[in-house]
């Protein structure tokens, strides 16, 4: 099967710092307006995570009224947990998704670096810290290798990442050994997953997202008017403030309550949530905001096209590897850090849900389309799957399937779309 892509959209530098999102946008309006051009929009196919949305909340309300404990504040807790590292990896994905590209090894990268990692700090003695570092390097090589065979050599991706998931399983066994298992026993890394913030920074988290969010608009605007682009109603940055205030409070809220079974209280966001949260604001600021952002969309259009206005389009296919590899790095620690150890199969379930959070929230599997929160609201939907099934006590091949139908109606949806926005697909 041949893809014939959507008609591409060279970047133009004079704009190229503003986020995507908001170019062509058209004419400043009431908000009345642009609820409309968002329907038409939606009418074009352009539906983004609007599907996941939906089915996000469908799935809460029934797994709400099949299970008593779905909505208690130690699920809700446990929820955001249990979907970090699938959040994670779903992110480092969207930079190779959006080329049109796959990295299957991802998952397993994650896993290698972290055997390497725990072998350093256990068997030899490593300060953390140091052997951490030596884990993201390792990472960077990978992602480096894959960057150079796919960019520089012209593999297909989908060759390279099948060769390495299946290598660096190899790499696992030799280092950890079949059978083997390591304790993580590191305080700092355990409290990642396993730790809350006191229950007034969670209020203080939320004070600066606000905060952040907003400078971002205002810096938005400005840099429109500068650009000469027009800017949206200054309204729809005071509802999207509102709605992040009020979310934002009752997630805060219910993560304060106490959540305990014993005399010990046990309250407060879970440490990973503003991790999480601050990778996602700087991914999203690099895709949405910068030349590289940009170039990485107008690749994924049309590769063609991009190369000829001039972008270095070997360049930007080779770092999105490696930034996708030096992320998974990041998941693989939150991944430790919830199971408490590392054996020699960390990781190699890990990929294919992470692609399955991606296209879940709206990436498109084409290549162009999508952002990292909508790998991350993907993924939250196939968290919510995995618990609501696991309270209902069903088998983890219900899960499975649920999950793989899941997926191929997001894929459906995905195909349908762009071909009714102004792509085809053709079979040979």
């Amino acid at each position: 099967m041949t893809t014939q892509k959507s008609t591409p959209v060279a970047p133009d530098t004079s704009v190229t710092d503003v986020a995507p999102d908001l170019i062509g946008s058209g004419q400043e309006g009431t908000v009345g307006d642009q609820f409309r051009a968002w329907l038409q929009r939606i009418r074009s196919g352009e539906m983004g995570a609007l599907p996941a949305i939906g089915g996000f909340i469908v799935l809460s309300i029934l797994f709400s009224a099949l299970s008593p404990f779905f909505l208690t504040e130690r699920n809700f807790a446990n929820l955001m947990t249990q979907a970090a590292t699938l959040v994670m990896l779903g992110m480092a994905l969207v930079f190779v998704i959006l080329l049109g590209e796959i990295d299957l090894s991802a998952g397993v990268t994650a896993g290698v670096t972290m055997c390497i990692f725990i072998v350093l700090v256990n068997v030899q003695g490593f300060n953390w810290i140091v052997a951490l570092a030596v884990a993201f390097a390792t990472g960077i090589a990978i992602g480096t290798f894959i960057g150079f065979f796919v960019a520089r050599v012209g593999i297909p991706s989908f060759v390279v990442t099948l060769g390495l998931f299946l290598g660096l399983q190899g790499v696992e066994l030799m280092i950890i050994g079949s059978g083997g298992l390591y304790r993580v026993q590191i305080p700092e890394i355990l409290a990642i997953q396993n730790s809350n913030m006191p229950p007034w920074a969670g209020w203080a988290m939320l004070v600066v997202i606000l905060a952040v969010s907003a400078g971002t608009s205002f810096w938005d605007r400005a840099r429109r008017t500068r650009a000469g682009v027009p800017n949206r109603t200054i309204t729809l940055v005071w509802i999207k403030l509102g709605v992040i205030a009020a979310l934002g409070g009752v997630v805060v809220y219910i993560l304060n309550q106490d959540r305990g079974q014993s005399v010990r209280a046990v309250q407060g966001v879970p440490i990973v949530v503003p991790i999480v949260l601050a990778i996602l604001w700087a991914g999203t600021f690099v895709l949405d905001r910068t030349r590289y952002g940009r170039y990485i969309y107008a690749i994924g259009g049309n590769a063609e096209a991009a190369r000829r206005s001039g972008i270095k389009v070997v360049m930007i296919r080779w770092t999105a590897f490696i930034v996708c590899s030096t992320l998974a790095v990041v998941a693989g620690l939150f991944s430790i850090s919830k199971v408490g150890s590392v054996d020699a199969a960390a990781g190699r379930d890990l990929v294919l849900s992470g692609v399955a959070a991606a296209v879940v929230g709206g990436v498109s599997l084409f290549g162009g389309r999508g952002r990292l929160l909508h790998a991350a609201i993907g993924a939250l939907v196939i968290a919510v799957i995995t618990n609501g099934l696991g309270l209902l006590n069903l088998p983890a091949g219900v899960n499975y399937a649920v999950t793989g139908g899941v997926l191929i109606l997001a894929a459906t949806v995905d195909a349908v779309s762009r071909t009714r926005s102004g792509g085809s697909l053709s079979r040979n």
